[in-house]
């Protein structure tokens, strides 16, 4: 719990003394009392007094926060000084507040608008440390990194330290629904209550800013990109600019979806050409009308052509008249367009996995300068692992932005531990050769390669109303990682881990190390037992939870045999010159090592392959034995995730160490499930023994083709239908 004091003339949120039970609530911002005792007695030697200068919105919550966390951390007050009065000073301003004899004008001028210094500095002979920025917001991330150290027992008596983020636009995408439901969530209610906005603000919305903050993240876009075009009335526009109030002095700016029919849903028009000039001036206007609500508002998410959703196909005008529509709207504002490259017409292709290159490359050029093609990070749809998207590197003179789903739709979802920074790290530094070796996807979105003047990155979130934020504790990891990796792009996922370990659980050196290497073999595991050696999209359809490798639906490419093509013969999806050629979107030096079979790496061989049964791999095994092998591989890794987990129980809170023991229970057995099920089916075309050192399969086939998991969580998981 909270309390509030007062100190001095502000109003400043203070942590109490922690609670004995743990729910999560406080996601990685627990600010606890340090444990090891000579790091505390650093600490307090180090930390006596506050000094800060200025007065805005965004310098008032940094010294809400500061003062927050050291009380925690430091068990004790902190003495608030108008100067470096003693040794143990912390002064943190702008680089126009602090005091002229400290001078770092150097390291601000690499940091950018949004970065940071940390820096242990003398003033006067006395000793101290400066926490200094270009701007407001950029202290607020100085603060949440220097309190980051104080988490993790970092030494901080020779702190030279200088961050500013490669990306510019960081931000969550929130799949949310005017009724409080959201599309692929699994955290409850959504996090925003439009039925009670803009009157009532939920307590809730300070801490998401505080969270997204503490982690660099500045944008959210509030509402689902399968859009309610009600949100755009003025109505649902003072409920957004409530949010954007809140969400303003953490440096975040709201974005909203729009729905391309908006003008004849809730414009009265006849068209929603974007050619039209009736229709431009409806969205030039009706744009006006955001930036009076939300004067600082950030753009447009669209989603137009895919899935159903009107866009300017319709018209027979292109994706860049549409998005060249909106950017038009938006350019006086100085707002952005995100127009996303997740298209899927209503003809099937020849193979889903071309239509978003087929479609977007050959407009490169034609989009205006403040639109931002938004693109999956893999070429389908957020699978266990896909080959990256062969968009990135292909379109030098659009800005695209990355899109990585946070939300487990297909990874378990609220229950399966899966450490996803192990896959966003995967996807930033696989190389598209654009350039020549080393031009990585990490380079292509942060503007480097092709010198971008735009740059951005896009997380579908799992933000919601459960105590925890995210449906589960490990869930967390994957909404931190994230920002960390919007803000650097290039750190490592094991160090990012072991941050969220120490800041979340505890930082005893022997258990950080194995939870945090359980967190990093765990995605791992997930693709193991799920859709190992590059196979996708066998999930259950609609939910996507549970495997499904049978279903054959009346369209083909939203059927998980589509994507397999088991026969006599083999499986896998030829996407060779042989097959549907997608490897050929691809630069030469990445075509030619996936379409040849003795260099395309297993972990994608049956995406791009159709390979015989008893054709030898790289282990020595026959392709079934292999795909025996992995599946047995993914629920031997659940057991050691168990077995790691016990060995921590003493370092743990007793109410988050049973949530996950539970949960890691259910992912235990619906490995088994999602194994034996695969194999059962895969099988019928192998008609090859699994061999006896393995444990065979519980069931037959047809038991496992009747087991149901209903989308509502308070049921039963899954349950045999008669």
């Amino acid at each position: 719990m909270l309390r509030r004091i007062l100190l001095g003339s502000a109003l400043i949120l203070l942590a109490s003394r922690p609670a004995l039970a743990e729910d999560g609530s406080e996601l990685w911002l627990r600010y606890r009392k340090t444990s090891d005792p000579a790091r505390l007695a650093e600490y307090r030697a180090t930390i006596q007094s506050l000094v800060m200068h200025g007065e805005s919105p965004t310098l008032t919550v940094a010294r809400e926060e500061i003062l927050r966390g050291l009380r925690g951390i430091l068990d004790r007050e902190v003495t608030i000084d108008t100067e470096p009065t003693r040794d143990g000073f912390v002064i943190v301003g702008t680089a126009s507040n602090l005091i002229p004899s400290i001078n770092v004008a150097r390291e601000l001028g690499k940091v950018g608008k949004e970065g940071y210094v940390i820096r242990s500095i003398t003033v006067g002979g006395r000793k101290g440390t400066v926490i200094t920025a270009n701007t407001d917001v950029g202290v607020l991330y100085g603060v949440f990194a220097f309190l980051r150290e104080l988490q993790t027992s970092k030494p901080i008596r020779k702190l030279a330290i200088a961050s500013g983020p490669a990306i510019q636009i960081r931000m969550l995408d929130h799949w949310d629904n005017l009724d409080r439901s959201v599309e692929r969530g699994y955290a409850g209610k959504a996090l925003w209550e439009w039925s009670k906005l803009p009157d009532t603000l939920s307590p809730r919305y300070k801490d998401y800013a505080r969270a997204n903050a503490s982690i660099g993240i500045n944008g959210a876009s509030i509402t689902n990109v399968n859009a309610n075009a009600k949100f755009l009335t003025p109505e649902y526009l003072a409920k957004s600019a409530a949010i954007a109030n809140v969400l303003r002095p953490y440096g975040i700016r709201v974005y909203l979806t729009a729905r391309f029919s908006a003008p004849i849903e809730i414009g009265g028009l006849k068209t929603a050409d974007p050619l039209d000039p009736a229709v431009r001036k409806w969205w030039a206007d009706k744009t006006d009308e955001v930036y009076r609500f939300i004067p600082d508002f950030g753009g447009y998410v669209v989603k137009a052509n895919s899935e159903g959703q009107p866009g300017p196909q319709d018209y027979k005008r292109t994706h860049a008249d549409g998005a060249n529509m909106f950017a038009d709207a938006l350019a006086p504002h100085g707002g952005v367009v995100m127009w996303r490259a997740f298209v899927y017409s209503q003809d099937v292709p020849t193979d889903r996995v071309k239509q978003a290159y087929d479609e977007f490359k050959p407009l490169d050029g034609q989009f205006r300068d403040n639109v931002m093609v938004q693109v999956k990070n893999g070429p389908l749809d957020f699978q266990p692992r896909e080959p990256f998207s062969p968009l990135f590197g292909a379109m030098p003179k659009t800005p695209l932005m990355m899109e990585f789903q946070i939300t487990k739709e297909y990874l378990g979802q609220d229950t399966h531990l899966a450490y996803l920074g192990a896959l966003f790290e995967e996807v930033l530094r696989a190389d598209t050769y654009a350039k020549g070796k080393g031009s990585t996807v990490a380079k292509v979105i942060d503007g480097s390669l092709h010198s971008y003047k735009r740059t951005g990155i896009a997380g579908v979130a799992n933000v919601g109303s459960d105590v925890n934020w995210t449906g589960s504790q490990f869930n967390q990891s994957n909404w931190y990682a994230f920002g960390r990796l919007a803000w650097n792009p290039r750190e490592a996922s094991r160090d990012i881990a072991d941050d969220w370990v120490r800041e979340t659980f505890t930082n005893d050196q022997a258990a950080v190390a194995r939870i945090r290497e359980m967190m990093i073999r765990s995605r791992e595991a997930v693709v193991n037992y799920m859709t190992p050696l590059g196979l996708a999209h066998i999930m259950a359809t609609g939910h996507h939870y549970g495997p499904a490798p049978w279903v054959k639906l009346s369209r083909p490419d939203w059927s998980p045999t589509y994507y397999h093509r088991a026969d006599s013969i083999g499986i896998g999806f030829d996407r060779t010159a042989t097959g549907s050629n997608a490897v050929a979107q691809y630069f030469p030096a990445v075509r030619d090592r996936y379409a040849n079979r003795k260099t395309v790496p297993d972990s994608v061989l049956l995406w791009f392959h159709h390979v015989g049964w008893g054709e030898k791999l790289s282990s020595g095994r026959t392709l079934w034995d292999e795909l025996v092998w992995r599946y047995n591989a993914g629920v031997t890794s659940v057991h050691d995730m168990q077995r790691t987990w016990t060995n921590v129980q003493d370092n743990v809170d007793p109410e988050r160490f049973k949530e996950v023991q539970s949960f890691l229970a259910i992912q235990e057995k619906e490995a088994r499930w999602w194994r034996d099920a695969a194999l059962t089916y895969f099988q019928t075309f192998s008609h090859r023994p699994i061999p006896a050192a393995f444990e065979q399969p519980a069931h037959p086939l047809a038991y496992y083709q009747q087991l149901r998991c209903p989308a509502d969580r308070n049921k039963p998981r899954c349950e045999a239908i008669p």
